[in-house]
């Protein structure tokens, strides 16, 4: 008697709540939104990964025979000699690419970790631009170059753009600038975009822990694990910055625009830098400082691709 009770009693609450269960206005919208964003992150992941072309001129003869047939350079890593003298600014010399459409912006950041008195650099635009005195940029802000012309050079990507050639060419036009006696001291080549941002104290105390006199490519990754698999988990990228060590930026200069015509269906100037590294059997010293952050992925507008510096994420 007692369990009929009992059962009599529990049976109305029991069909209240079962029968009360229904979908909610706002979790219908919830469901809705996850499935929106689930399906264009698959569209967008499908349509990146569709679009990305072979280089199919690699495996044509005619490219394979214009390959040089020296064998790759086997990369002893030596410790630093205690009686060398320690790395320093005066040892390194910057490349910042830029593009003079957005100079007037993106100069702003250059001025906020070059200090001219204690660093070598330039600044490689692709068209002349003013320089106002009155402003201070002379005084504040490194050399500023043209690039050479590449419009001789094959681009295939339909994706990039063929600026991406001028950029991958700056540590060599560097170093070509440089006079004999200016070379003398040079130990490293740094390069970076206009919005990256060194924190030269951190950089030079990474670079110390290498021997310069070996050939070195160091730099990072993207946070991106599509953007690396598209690109490699073997490339330094730009936006972070990365640091070529003074033989290897001689080797590079050496054959690098034979290299670039070998790669015409690449898409920027990291994989174009990439490639020639390779050929050259030096492979990417990974140094996590170099921060490469996405702006698509965080929209921090332009000041978002922080080079070897104290980013968000303090690097100790």
């Amino acid at each position: 008697m007692k369990g009929n009770q009992k059962d009599s009693s529990e049976k109305p609450i029991w069909d209240r709540s079962s029968s009360g269960i229904s979908m909610t206005r706002p979790g219908r919208l919830i469901i809705w939104l996850i499935l929106f964003i689930s399906v264009t992150y698959i569209i967008y992941t499908l349509k990146i990964v569709s679009t990305t072309h072979p280089c199919e001129d690699l495996t044509s003869e005619s490219i394979l025979q214009q390959r040089p047939e020296k064998k790759a350079v086997t990369v002893t890593v030596k410790a630093v000699p205690a009686e060398q003298e320690a790395t320093d600014l005066n040892h390194v010399v910057f490349g910042i690419a830029a593009s003079s459409k957005l100079w007037k912006q993106r100069k702003e950041y250059i001025k906020i970790w070059y200090k001219p008195k204690k660093m070598r650099g330039y600044v490689w635009l692709d068209e002349e631009v003013k320089i106002k005195s009155e402003t201070g940029d002379q005084e504040s802000l490194p050399s500023v170059r043209i690039s050479g012309d590449t419009s001789s050079f094959p681009y295939t990507n339909k994706q990039g753009h063929r600026s991406a050639i001028r950029i991958s060419r700056i540590v060599s036009e560097t170093l070509m600038s440089l006079d004999s006696e200016s070379k003398k001291n040079v130990r490293w080549f740094v390069m970076g975009d206009d919005d990256t941002v060194f924190v030269t104290d951190n950089l030079i105390r990474v670079l110390r822990k290498y021997d310069h006199e070996q050939m070195y490519y160091i730099g990072s990754l993207s946070e991106s694990h599509l953007q690396n698999i598209i690109f490699s988990y073997g490339m330094a990228y730009g936006g972070g910055g990365f640091a070529i060590s003074y033989p290897l930026a001689v080797a590079l200069s050496k054959m690098q625009d034979q290299c670039i015509q070998r790669y015409p269906a690449l898409y920027g100037s990291d994989d174009r830098m990439q490639a020639c590294m390779a050929e050259l059997g030096v492979p990417l010293t990974k140094e996590i400082g170099f921060h490469q952050v996405s702006k698509v992925l965080f929209g921090f507008g332009y000041f978002c691709e922080m080079g070897f510096c104290l980013d968000w994420f303090d690097y100790k």
